[in-house]
C-alpha cells in the first residue's frame, strides 16, 4: 500500500536539497514555486514517515513477542504492538484522505449569486435571509464579503444578490451551496395561517486567477456606462460610473456599480465575466462525474433541490445526504459548519470509493 509515496518522498528530498543549495535564490520564480510545492507536500510526507515508523515499531514488537522469554517483557511488547498497530491504522486512513485529488479551486475566493425563485415576495425575503446567513458564516471564518450587484424587492427582500467572499479556502466551503434552496413557513401576509413553500437559487463560482487564460475578444462584448441606481448612501454613487458589460456568445450581462470609479467597476465586471466563463467550462467537465456525485452529494446542478428550511418545525434538511437538523435559528445566523462538514465527508467518501474502484 502507498507504493507511489516513495517517489513523493524522493521528490520532497530533492526539493529540500535544491532549496538549501547556494544557487537556490538565483531564480526567485523557481524558488517560490519550490517553496509552494514543499509546503503542499510536507503534511503528506510527515504522515507517511510516521506511518512507516509505526510499521517498524510493529515489527520490532513482534520480534520481542516471539523471542522474549520473560512474560513481563512479552506483555510490554504486546502493548507496544497494539499501540503501533492503532497508530498505523489511523495514519493509513489519514493518508488515504490526503491522497484524494485536490480541487484546484478550493483555496480561491468565491462569487455567489442568489436569485429569488418561486414564491413572489416571500421568495425575495428568503433570498435576503440566505444572503445574511452566508455573510454571518463568512464573518465567523474571518472572511470579507464584498457586494457586486443587487436588486431589492419592495418589502425588504432581495430579488437578486451577487457578492464575493474573500478568504483562503472560501470556495472549498461554499461550493456545496449551489442549487435550489426551499423555505416552508407561514408568510406575514397569510391571514389563514397556511404554510407556503418558496424557493431561491444559489450559484457558486470560484474567482479566476489572472494566470488562467480566458479569451474574451473585443468583438464578443459591449460596455455601456450608466448612472448607478439604488437607494443611495455610501454604497452607491450618483455619477456616471456604473458599468454594464454584455457578452454576446453567452448572453451574460453584468452590471457593476458598487465601486467609486468607472475604471474600478469595469475591472470588477471583467473579473466577474471571466469567473462566469470559467464556471461554464467547469460545469461541462463536471457533467462527466455527475453519476458519482448524484449518489453522494447530488449533481451540483443549479436546478437541483438541495435543502429545505422548515420554520414551523425549526428544521433544516439537506436532501443530498439526508441530513436533518433542528437548529434552524442557529443555521440562519451562519452556523453552517455541521452541514458543510457532513457534505465534505460525503464528498470525500465518494472520491475514495472511486479511487478504490479504479485500483480493482
Amino acid at each position: 500500500m502507498f507504493e507511489n509515496l516513495e517517489s513523493v518522498l524522493l521528490r520532497y528530498e530533492d526539493i529540500n536539497r535544491e532549496l538549501m543549495s547556494d544557487s537556490a535564490t538565483a531564480d526567485m520564480d523557481r524558488y517560490t514555486k519550490l517553496m509552494k510545492e514543499q509546503n503542499s507536500l510536507t503534511p503528506l510526507v510527515e504522515a507517511y514517515k510516521a506511518y512507516k515508523k509505526a510499521g517498524t515499531d510493529m515489527d520490532e514488537a513482534q520480534e520481542l513477542m516471539t523471542g522474549e522469554t520473560d512474560e513481563d517483557m512479552k506483555e510490554l511488547a504486546r502493548e507496544s504492538y497494539q499501540e503501533a498497530k492503532k497508530t498505523k491504522e489511523e495514519l493509513q486512513e489519514k493518508i488515504r484522505l490526503m491522497l484524494i485529488p485536490k480541487d484546484p479551486n478550493d483555496e480561491k475566493n468565491v462569487i455567489i449569486e442568489i436569485r429569488a425563485g418561486a414564491g413572489g415576495d416571500e421568495a425575495a425575503l428568503f433570498a435576503g435571509e440566505l444572503y445574511r446567513m452566508y455573510v454571518h458564516y463568512a464573518e465567523k471564518k474571518g472572511w470579507k464579503t464584498d457586494v457586486i450587484d443587487f436588486e431589492e424587492s419592495g418589502i425588504g427582500g432581495m430579488k437578486y444578490m451577487e457578492f464575493m467572499v474573500n478568504g483562503e479556502g472560501a470556495y472549498s466551503k461554499f461550493k456545496y451551496e449551489s442549487g435550489v434552496h426551499r423555505v416552508q413557513r407561514v408568510p406575514v401576509t397569510e391571514s389563514q395561517g397556511r404554510i407556503h413553500t418558496s424557493t431561491a437559487t444559489v450559484a457558486v463560482m470560484p474567482e479566476v486567477d489572472e494566470d488562467i487564460k480566458i479569451d474574451i475578444p473585443p468583438e464578443d462584448y459591449r460596455i455601456d456606462i450608466t448612472r448607478a441606481s439604488g437607494n443611495g448612501g455610501q454604497g452607491v454613487n450618483t455619477t456616471d460610473s456604473a458599468v454594464r458589460l454584455t457578452h454576446f456568445p453567452t448572453g451574460i450581462v453584468i452590471y457593476s456599480q458598487t465601486e467609486r470609479s468607472q475604471l474600478q467597476n469595469k475591472n470588477k465586471a471583467f473579473a466577474l465575466l471571466r469567473s462566469k466563463l470559467y464556471d461554464l467550462e467547469q460545469q461541462k467537465r463536471h457533467d462527466a462525474q455527475a453519476d458519482l456525485r448524484r449518489s453522494q452529494i447530488g449533481t451540483g446542478d443549479r436546478s437541483e433541490k438541495i435543502r429545505t428550511y422548515n420554520f414551523p418545525q425549526s428544521r433544516v434538511t439537506d436532501h443530498r445526504i439526508k441530513l436533518t437538523l433542528y437548529n434552524l435559528s442557529d443555521i440562519m445566523n451562519g452556523d453552517l459548519d455541521e452541514i458543510i462538514d457532513a457534505l465534505t465527508t460525503a464528498d470525500n467518501e465518494a472520491k475514495l470509493l472511486k479511487m478504490d474502484e479504479q485500483k480493482q
